[in-house]
């Protein structure tokens, strides 16, 4: 859990991901197509990619785990509570907050 809190502090924008999983790619096409430029990490491309899949499992009580989205250093969600956010209209604010957007 250490490393996973220590990338997340990094960067505005965290995506834990996995490369073949389509919500992923879903997830991250969505957030670069708004203008951001996230850290992704692939967990199956990882050196300690199980160990931080395991982590993320516990934090979001689900497996699998990915992709799962942190912004401004806290805990979004998976896919669902992203597109739930972009339709509501709360994504692009919550972007601009975290310093991932400048307009």
């Amino acid at each position: 859990m250490d490393k996973i809190n220590k990338l997340v502090s990094q960067r505005a924008v965290v995506i834990f991901s996995t490369s073949s999983c389509c919500m992923c790619h879903t997830v991250k096409r969505l957030i670069c197509e708004l203008g951001v430029n996230p850290a992704v990490y692939e967990l199956d491309e990882e050196t300690r990619g199980k160990e931080m899949e395991k982590a993320l499992s516990k934090l979001l009580n689900r497996t699998p785990p990915v992709p799962a989205v942190f912004i401004g250093g806290k805990l979004i969600g998976s896919t669902d509570k992203v597109m739930s956010l972009h339709l509501s209209g709360k994504l692009v604010p919550l972007l601009r907050d975290a310093g991932a957007l400048w307009l």
